[in-house]
């Protein structure tokens, strides 16, 4: 059977619709600024992690927004270009490796978030956020469980987020070729943690993750380690 262009488009406003509930209700009580905010890089083994908050109009219509894990590269680049052309408000936050292991991952992606929170010109309203609360941050919000895949302004800023880190990883790439960041965005593939037993950590290493400094006698783990923490004391 051959598609039907007019019902794939009329089923795409609709996903589209229903992507926007949450800003519309939370517009009905009053709040015409609202932001999402949402982050990425908490996983990575290297590299910052980054942060970003967008506010978008009420009829802005982006065909293809999505969780930014489920679409490919080209598709993201391209709804970055989008959602910047027609965002009221976008900011991004990042947050360095260094800081993430004099902290930790957590608070590293909080800070990230309330970074850009506060870049948001005009400022938000409230805030509509992957799955936590942003610390510092003087307006209503709320978490929203899965919100990347649940809301339209919190998948936005999922693209917007990780379209930045990408780029930033891709130039880590450039200055530490031997790691292949350009590839895994410094995530724990077979190629990063075998560059890893090779060469050690390079600056951009997040050194409290397990397995990235080896211990004596201690394999490192053949996959992501999900950004849990070496203990310090072991």
């Amino acid at each position: 059977m051959t598609p039907d262009p007019l019902a794939a488009l009329f089923a795409e406003l609709g996903r589209l619709r229903d992507l926007s509930r949450l800003e519309h209700e939370v517009a009905l009580r009053g709040f015409t600024r609202v932001a999402g905010v949402d982050e990425v890089g908490r996983g990575s083994l290297a590299g910052p992690v980054v942060a970003a908050a967008v506010i978008l109009p009420a009829r802005c219509i982006l065909p293809g927004l999505d969780d930014s894990k489920k679409l490919d590269a080209e598709t993201r680049e391209r709804l970055d270009r989008h959602i910047r052309r027609c965002a009221i408000a976008f900011a991004v936050g990042v947050v360095a490796a260094r800081q993430i292991d004099a902290d930790d991952i957590l608070r590293a992606s909080l800070e990230a978030m309330r970074v850009a929170v506060l870049g948001l010109v005009p400022a938000a309203e409230a805030l509509l956020v992957d799955a936590v609360s942003v610390p510092g941050v003087r307006v209503p919000q709320v978490p929203v469980v899965h919100g990347d895949a649940l809301c339209v302004s919190i998948a936005a800023a999922s693209i917007v987020a990780k379209v930045y880190r990408d780029r930033l990883l891709d130039e880590l790439g450039r200055r530490h070729p031997v790691y292949g960041f350009e590839h895994h965005k410094g995530y724990g593939t077979p190629e990063h943690w075998d560059a890893l037993r090779r060469y050690g950590p390079c600056p951009e290493h997040r050194l409290t993750y397990r397995g990235v400094v080896p211990e004596p006698g201690v394999e490192a783990p053949p996959t992501p380690s999900s950004g849990r923490r070496r203990s310090r004391t072991g």
